[in-house]
């Protein structure tokens, strides 16, 4: 039996701070293309660096702000820290925003 849609709604409700810090966590190409690069394998951030031919601080700093958000694991061996992505569903999310993205943006005529 389902809950009535008040029950839901309130709990949707409760949610919204958490959907707001991830959602602003992803608002940024640079992140997101962490998140995509790091959604194939594990990978250390020298070789983040140099497949997206970012600098070392701005990857740093952009996989802080995804680590807060839980959006990365990381692992350390030795002196290396590995980044992967903490839920492959992330990837799904990424794919259908850019569909609707690509929808609403195609019917646009000013900005």
């Amino acid at each position: 039996m389902s809950q009535p849609k008040k029950d839901r709604m309130f709990r949707w409700e409760d949610r919204l701070d958490a959907v707001a810090f991830v959602a602003k966590s992803l608002s940024d190409e640079n992140r997101l293309r962490i998140l995509l690069s790091v959604s194939k394998d594990k990978k250390a951030v020298s070789r983040i660096v140099e497949e997206l031919k970012l600098s070392q601080p701005l990857v740093s700093h952009h996989l802080k702000e995804l680590k807060r958000a839980l959006l990365v694991n990381v692992e350390r061996d030795g002196p290396f820290v590995y980044y992967e992505l903490a839920d492959p569903r992330i990837v799904e999310i990424l794919e259908n925003l850019g569909v609707i993205a690509a929808d609403l943006l195609s019917n646009r005529t000013t900005f």
